[in-house]
């Protein structure tokens, strides 16, 4: 039995602007950086757009990346080959928190929970992933659903 008063990460995060604000503003540090910069300089315009809605999905919010942007195995073969390493990684990790911190995403630790934890379970997949040159998915792979965790919930002041 689920509690439906205990909203996902995406709504208590403010929704779909609040995602599209978050990734474009991180971007536009990401280009900027020494390391990063040249990794994603040859993105396509459309890419921060994909990766909000694909974050957007996996905390709960509409299904806009997988209902026709992509799929889950299709965002595993974009990394294939990228070679990236542990320390593009944590710079990708310390921006985007940093932009999340900037922006005011909530602070209560149950979401910053969850929302480091797939950060960081997300981008160590994608530094494996870019060490591979094919990767057997199922084309049909599920996209990651990722919640509360352990908490169960947002932090609510007594």
């Amino acid at each position: 039995m689920t509690n439906k008063s205990i909203p996902t990460l995406y709504e208590w995060a403010g929704g779909m602007p609040v995602f599209e604000k978050l990734i474009r503003a991180f971007y536009d540090k990401v280009v900027l950086d020494e390391l990063l910069g040249p990794v994603f300089k040859h993105m396509s315009p459309e890419h921060q757009l994909h990766v909000a809605h694909f974050i957007a999905e996996v905390f709960g919010g509409p299904k806009l990346y997988s209902g026709g942007e992509g799929s889950h195995a299709a965002m595993i073969q974009k990394h294939l080959g990228k070679h990236l390493t542990e320390a593009h990684r944590q710079k990708w990790v310390q921006l985007l928190l940093a932009t999340a911190d900037e922006m005011d995403l909530p602070a209560d630790p149950e979401f910053r929970s969850a929302f480091v934890a797939y950060i960081e379970w997300g981008t160590r997949i994608a530094v494996i992933n870019s060490n591979e040159k094919e990767v057997q998915m199922n084309p049909d792979e599920p996209m990651p659903k990722w919640g509360w965790g352990e908490p169960g919930g947002p932090y609510q002041a007594p």
